[in-house]
This record gives C-alpha cells, structure tokens and sequence, in this order.
C-alpha cells in the first residue's frame, strides 16, 4: 500500500522535499486562480456605459465648437459658447415654451444649472444631446438667420430633423413645438478648469 501523507515522516529528506515542493506548487496554484477572481471585482465596461461617471478633457475645445461624449449610452454635448451665443439667451425668453427650466427641475435640470446659461460656467453648456419629444438627436444650427426648417429670425442652436422641435443655446424648446421640454443637463461638476466629470455632481 502507498504511503498518504501523514504516514511521511519528518526523519526522511526526499519525502520533506516533495512535500515541501508540493505545497509550494499547490500555493502557486491558487495564487494563478486568485488573480483572475480579485480582477473580476474591478468595474466592467458594460457597468462603466451603465452609469459610471465620465471624464472629459475640455482644454481643446474652442468658442464655438461642440464635443460629444458617450455617458450612459447616451451622446452628451458640451459647447463652448461665444459671447455672441450667450447674448442671444435673453433674446429667446418670450418665445420658449419654458424659459427659466421651471418645468420637471429634478428630471432636466439640476440646481445650478437653473439659470439663463443652464450651466455652471456660462461659456460651457452640457447637455443630453437627445431629443425630448421621441427621443432622436437634434442637429447643429448654430448659423443665425433665415435656413430651411426654421424662422426667419433664427438665433442660433439645435434642431430636430425628425419632428421639428427647436432648441436654443441653452437647449431651451421654443413655444409651440413637439418637444414638451428643454434638453436634460445631466449632473457634471469641474475637477479643474481643463477637466469636467460627466455624471457627479457632489461638490458642484
């Protein structure tokens, strides 16, 4: 009959030397499995897209352009306004359907965004880039003046190619559209002046 282990005895070099090799390997062993299963504890990119917050370099966008960003398998928009876009805010306020973001604030409009910039920053406005009516993604119309699809005394802004709903620099929707509300500022808060997080907001 073969030897089990408790028959080894200590007294006999070759066995304390495969046992001690054996043990050594067992320990190898589950320290190669323990890797793969502490790992798998860390954040999945499925769990990332699902809600985990974003961050974004901001430093290279410059007045008048627009960067997209995926957070929660949505597109966010931020636009680095111009002065020139800013100054046409209090110009739409009589013709939105909902010009002080007074309309589902828990839902749109976090508390430092209620304001005529519906920013933090007023040159920088971060929004949901989907549309509130069916859901589709309005198109950039940033040129003022007369274009297809929009009024003669167009100021600027975002519209919606599907069913018309027009959207202002603050993504405010205009009177009399399918859209029943403004676009969604997510929550989002400044790590500095070059860096934004997109989906916190604790010490905005």
């Amino acid at each position: 009959m073969s030897a089990s282990l408790v028959d080894i005895q200590p007294s006999d070099p070759s066995k304390r030397t495969w046992l001690i090799a054996s043990s050594c390997a067992g320990a190898v062993g589950v320290g190669a499995v323990a890797v793969p299963f502490i790992s798998s504890f860390e954040p999945s990119e499925r769990a990332k897209a699902a809600g985990a917050a974003v961050e974004v370099d901001i430093s290279g966008i410059k007045p008048g352009e627009k960067l997209t960003v995926e957070w929660r398998g949505k597109p966010v928009w931020i636009l680095r306004r111009t002065p020139e876009q800013l100054a046409t805010l209090p110009k739409n306020d009589a013709e939105l359907a909902d010009p002080q973001s007074k309309r589902k604030p828990d839902e749109f409009t976090p508390v430092y965004a209620r304001n005529e910039a519906r920013s933090i920053k007023p040159e920088y406005f971060v929004a949901v880039g989907i549309c509130t009516h069916l859901g589709c993604s309005p198109s950039d119309k940033f040129q003022p003046g007369p274009q297809p699809s929009l009024p003669n005394d167009w100021q600027g802004g975002f519209f919606c190619p599907c069913h018309g709903s027009t959207f202002d620099f603050a993504g405010r929707v205009f009177k009399n559209k399918p859209a029943p509300d403004n676009l969604e500022v997510p929550p989002h808060m400044y790590l500095s002046d070059s860096k934004l997080l997109i989906g916190e907001d604790k010490k905005a």
